[in-house]
């Protein structure tokens, strides 16, 4: 039976900007529960074209490996209340920060699945339907505070990209994962609403389960792809929703009116840091809507615990999972 696992990557946002301060509140995560979090909790750092933008990109929250969908829904949950009441900062699910032109500074929902009896089958399988299943999570409209379209995260990223040859190869949409040996989905951007979530899990676990392999074309997976990106529900992936709907009845109204639609229409009537507290309380409550919350100040007291509470002790582990997913 296929296994699922969920690594959630947000931004916790102070003073419009991601900050080292987010290392604090992992660390009390990691002093919370430290055998856990240790292993299922990572920070990210800005790359070098980015670090102008600050030091700081999202943070990371990983679920329990999981054959259950409903299991692995409620696992999601206590994770997101968990990280809630450890931090005061406002907390984002966007691909992309609406202000910024910063390519690198990105954060993903990643979906691992494993236990597959054949795994080349369900790449295949996948890789046909993905483009759609994007349209689930599609979250990240602006670049510089300019309308991009669906998803500035997918087109532009450097961590993702079209299918290749090499299915190792980190940097695109599905991998297999070298350290975890699972099939890996990168494609998507993180989004507050669990409802969509369990959407695709649902979708991704009867496609995996198809007995036989529907055909994989690299270039119109290419094709639709950026066209989703930049335009979303269309023609194309219209074609595709009429064939999953014969596996998995899923709810079309999620792809005609997507994650990024809402946030852009709220920055267009709310601006910037209304955006983002709908943002947190979307992440938090569950309702997204603005709402007025505490000012949190950087506090170098509080960057410097963290860097000692929390990322000196997972150096190691760092390191070493790095290493892995490259090797």
């Amino acid at each position: 039976m296929p296994t699922y696992g969920i690594e959630e990557e947000v931004f916790v946002v102070e003073d419009r900007r991601p900050t080292l301060q987010s290392l604090f509140y992992l660390s009390k995560l990691l002093f919370h529960n430290p055998l856990f979090n240790y292993f299922y909790t990572a920070s990210n750092l800005s790359h070098l074209p980015d670090i102008g933008t600050g030091l700081m990109a999202g943070i990371e929250l990983a679920t329990r490996v999981s054959e259950d969908v409903h299991k692995l829904m409620e696992d999601l949950s206590s994770r997101r209340k968990e990280l809630s009441g450890a931090c005061p900062g406002l907390i984002l699910p966007i691909g992309h920060l609406i202000d910024l032109k910063s390519y690198s500074k990105t954060c993903a929902l990643h979906v691992h699945i494993g236990n597959l009896p054949d795994k080349r089958r369900a790449y295949s399988n996948l890789a046909h339907f993905l483009p759609l299943l994007s349209l689930l999570t599609v979250n990240s409209p602006y670049r510089a505070g300019q309308y991009f379209g669906q998803s500035c995260r997918i087109y532009h990223s450097p961590f993702i990209g079209p299918l290749r040859d090499n299915r190792w190869y980190r940097f695109q949409d599905m991998i297999f994962s070298m350290r975890l040996g699972t099939i890996e989905l990168r494609i998507f951007d993180p989004v507050w609403d669990l409802n969509r979530i369990r959407a695709l899990l649902e979708a991704i676990d009867r496609i995996v389960n198809l007995k036989e392999e529907l055909p994989l074309n690299r270039n119109q997976y290419k094709k639709i792809r950026g066209s989703v990106a930049l335009f979303g529900y269309n023609r194309e992936s219209e074609a595709l929703y009429q064939e999953l709907k014969e596996i998995y009845p899923l709810p079309e109204e999620f792809l005609r009116e997507t994650a990024s639609d809402r946030v852009r229409h709220c920055f267009e009537g709310n601006g910037l840091l209304k955006t983002y507290s709908a943002l947190d309380n979307a992440y938090r409550n569950g309702t997204f809507q603005p709402r007025e919350v505490p000012k949190c100040r950087r506090n170098l007291a509080l960057i410097l615990a963290g860097i000692a509470g929390y990322y000196i002790p997972k150096l190691p582990y760092t390191i070493w999972k790095t290493w892995r997913e490259n090797c």
